[in-house]
């Protein structure tokens, strides 16, 4: 056994891509059980961009033995979207909380063009068309303590 060093302690915000179906997976267990409203999301057809702002579990926190377990604001963007659907989501409902499960790429023929699907709690999810799968997953917030005190469970 080896004593602490000051790097283990260092909390470092996440900044990743995604560019196929694989970094897709990584992202999706990074980003499962994230909350966030409607008011959260944004659609720029010009831009072909959407972005969510997620209130984030850190799944990857190695120091969650030493502290409570956090979550951090952090932000999703899917570039190249050609269109967007959702089903089982209220806009107009401000207050509504929704969990993101998971995040998968359907690659549509023999190209790079398909679907990012975002399955959400519930019966809802928000299907993007994409030229290719292009995504970034950014911490924007120092982590704080998860307002349940407590991991997910998907027991």
């Amino acid at each position: 056994m080896s004593d602490a060093r000051f790097e283990d302690g260092r909390e470092s915000p996440l900044n990743l891509g995604a560019q196929d179906a694989e970094d897709v997976q990584v992202l999706s267990a990074l980003v499962q059980d994230a909350v966030f409203t409607a008011t959260d999301m944004q659609w720029e057809p010009a831009r072909r961009r959407f972005s969510l702002l997620l209130n984030r579990f850190r799944w990857e926190d190695e120091g969650a033995s030493r502290h409570a377990p956090e979550r951090v604001r952090s932000v999703l963007v899917i570039e190249n979207v050609l269109g967007l659907a959702s089903q089982g989501i209220d806009r107009k409902d401000a207050d509504l909380i929704l969990s993101l499960l998971s995040v998968s790429y359907e690659p549509e023929g023999e190209g790079p063009e398909g679907h990012l699907l975002l399955t959400l709690a519930g019966d809802g999810a928000i299907r993007a068309r994409v030229e290719a799968p292009e995504l970034r997953l950014r911490d924007v917030t120092r982590p704080y303590l998860a307002p349940s005190g407590r991991r997910p469970d998907h027991g």
